[in-house]
This record gives structure tokens, sequence and C-alpha cells, in this order.
């Protein structure tokens, strides 16, 4: 007898100050969100030390949850080149930790998560975190953003896997 493995996805919006991580699942027409917020690092910590950090909790998100999937944001670049760099530093660590865990990656602009989510490739922030708490029934408004945002690119990523 085969049977249908649930599909469940980890959405990660990068950062090294704030990487926000959702955790959906769809069962019918429900939307399930088994896991959402964000994993923080002090400023003015060694960018190193920052990154480890992440990986560390990244890993535990993973080995908590069992995704079957991963959505990652791609880089929007910023006006700020130096940030620009450790977000990319952020999104190296997080790409090859989803890789060392065999689950297979989905890549997406900040645009095409919105469209998924809105309907609209320029919603504002607002407008996605209002998106995803009704997608979700969530009882408050996802916050942070960077939160909102991980959960929107695992809803849209479920929609993905699932084929």
């Amino acid at each position: 007898m085969i049977t249908k493995q649930a599909v469940k996805v980890l959405g990660i919006d990068p950062g090294t100050g704030r990487m926000g991580f959702g955790v959906a699942e769809q069962q019918g027409t429900k939307f399930i969100c088994h896991a959402i917020g964000c994993v923080s690092t002090p400023p003015k910590t060694a960018q190193a030390t920052r990154l480890a950090v992440l990986q560390t909790e990244l890993q535990k998100i993973i080995t908590t949850h069992k995704p079957t999937g991963a959505v990652v944001e791609k880089l929007f670049f910023s006006k700020n080149i130096r940030t620009g760099i450790a977000v990319a530093e952020a999104r190296g660590m997080i790409i090859t930790t989803i890789t060392q865990n065999n689950l297979p990656l989905l890549e997406l602009s900040p645009q095409q998560v919105k469209m998924g989510v809105t309907g609209y490739g320029k919603a504002t922030k607002g407008q996605v975190q209002i998106m995803v708490q009704k997608l979700f029934c969530l009882t408050t408004l996802p916050k942070p953003d960077d939160a909102a945002d991980a959960l929107a690119l695992a809803f849209v990523g479920l929609s993905h896997f699932k084929l």
C-alpha cells in the first residue's frame, strides 16, 4: 500500500540580525501553521558567531518539525552593500544547512511571494501580514514582518512541493 506523505514546508526569510521562519502544512482546504518566529542575534556580534547561532537554531527547527521541503527568499539587494553581503552570507549558511538535511529547496523572490500570498507583487509588508493571518486563521497579526514573510514563503512553497 502506498501512503501519501504530508507536505510540510519550512519558509525562511534570511537575515543575520533576524532570521524569520515558518513551518506550514496543508490539510485538505485548511492551512496549518506549525511554527512561526524569528531567531535573533545581538548587534555588534562577530558575523561568524551570528551565523553559527543561526545555523544551530535552524538545525533545531528542522529536527523538531521535520519539513519535507524548504523555501528561502532570494536576496533583494539593498542600498546598503554591507547589509547585502551579510544577508548573502546568511543565505549561504541556510542553503547549506537545508542541503545537508536533504530537503528539496525552492528559492523565491519577494515579488513572487507577495504575488502568491496577496495576488499583487507590490503588496506592502502589512498586506502580507494580514493575508498570512487570514490564510492560517491566526488569532493575531504575525509579527515581526520577518516571521510573516517566512510563513508566506512556506505557504507559496506548499503548492510547489505538493506537485
